[in-house]
């Protein structure tokens, strides 16, 4: 976890810039200030708090319920700027966008495992309208593993042939076919993440 001593609180009038991240998307939530009382605060609750010229030491969430809770915290090479990784428990701006930057879903992973959760729920009767592809192979398991197979021998095939241009599209399918086939069983992007974060950490 971070160490508070590796930071130069001197650059920033006591205060060093804190970029704060949702850690399961990637996006960047919001930029903010901290000095070492808030640090402290925010290491000893697990939950992020942040100091304003203005506003004074802050709990981001006390009043609104958002709070963010801590994830990791590292700092820059120069020791002036922190990266606070968070799970938040929503929108991260006053304006109630999920980021001060406008909408999220920068990450185009997360964006497609948003899709498919949205997907994943039954559909309600629209007429004559088809099932979307998606939702087809939700609905059926041998279809959805047919396709998985196919998709996986298809980028095969292009790495075997050296052609990257098909084999960048063939992963993609692949990388949807992927999630797709295991949103039934109740797993989504998160839970593979949190594999491969575990593995990195050996």
């Amino acid at each position: 976890m971070l160490d508070l001593d590796s930071l130069d609180f001197t650059k920033g009038n006591g205060m060093v810039t804190v970029v704060t991240q949702d850690a399961r998307t990637g996006d960047v939530l919001m930029v903010a200030h901290a000095d070492r009382e808030a640090l402290e605060r925010t290491l000893a609750t697990g939950e992020m708090h942040y100091r304003s010229r203005t506003r004074g030491l802050w709990h981001k969430g006390a009043t609104s319920g958002n709070v963010q809770r801590v994830v990791a915290l590292r700092a820059d090479c120069d020791g002036d700027a922190v990266l606070a990784r968070v799970e938040k428990a929503g929108p991260a701006c006053h304006t109630g966008e999920e980021t001060c930057f406008g909408p999220g879903r920068w990450d185009a992973l997360a964006a497609l495992d948003d899709t498919l959760a949205r997907r994943a729920a039954p559909e309600p009767p629209s007429g004559d309208a088809p099932p979307s592809y998606t939702r087809r192979l939700m609905d059926d398991r041998n279809l959805r593993l047919k396709k998985l197979g196919e998709e996986a021998a298809e980028l095969v095939t292009a790495c075997a042939d050296a052609d990257p241009r098909r084999a960048v599209e063939e992963a993609a399918d692949l990388l949807y076919h992927v999630l797709v086939a295991v949103r039934p069983l109740g797993l989504t992007l998160d839970d593979v993440k949190a594999v491969l974060a575990r593995r990195a950490a050996r």
